[in-house]
């Protein structure tokens, strides 16, 4: 029940700075167009951007439509499908853990930066988003695996 409240959240966030992006790429067009230039909107359109992909990514971390190589899991049954799908969670835990404690590293490190039109803005809050989705990650990472060791004698691969 959390995961799915979590990756609606996350969903609504992501699909919220896609619209941010997709309608601050309007407005930069348009008062191209009128001959006013918006300096602000690159930076705008670029950093929402960026906080709907990584949004994005985990929850299809979640769903398990992520980039995959599964040639050999396709050829694989039983235990040892399940085995091997244990195996990519560990190493994927891995990674997003390293994603989640790195980019709270950078995001301390970066966080009084300013934006280069908007000197309101902080880049903290674009940096923030790497350790959400890396931590993020990591919960998703782990229901799998608890899920996959609970059904490890059941016939079926939970994916």
């Amino acid at each position: 029940m959390f995961i799915k409240w979590l990756e609606k959240i996350q969903l609504t966030i992501g699909v919220l700075f896609l619209l941010v992006f997709f309608i601050t790429v309007i407005i930069q067009v348009v008062t191209r167009y009128i001959g006013v230039s918006a300096i602000w909107t690159g930076e705008v359109a670029t950093y929402s951007f960026i906080w709907s992909v990584f949004m994005g990514a985990s929850v299809m971390l979640n769903k398990r439509e992520h980039f995959k190589f599964d040639l050999l899991l396709n050829k694989l049954q039983g235990k040892s499908k399940k085995t091997l799908y244990l195996i990519n969670d560990l190493i994927l835990l891995l990674f997003t853990f390293a994603l989640f404690y790195f980019g709270i590293i950078v995001s301390e490190s970066f966080w009084n930066f300013t934006w280069v039109s908007l000197p309101q803005m902080k880049m903290g809050y674009v940096w923030i988003s790497v350790p959400i989705m890396g931590g993020t990650m990591v919960i998703y990472t782990l229901a799998h695996m608890i899920r996959n060791v609970r059904n490890f004698s059941k016939r079926e691969v939970i994916e």
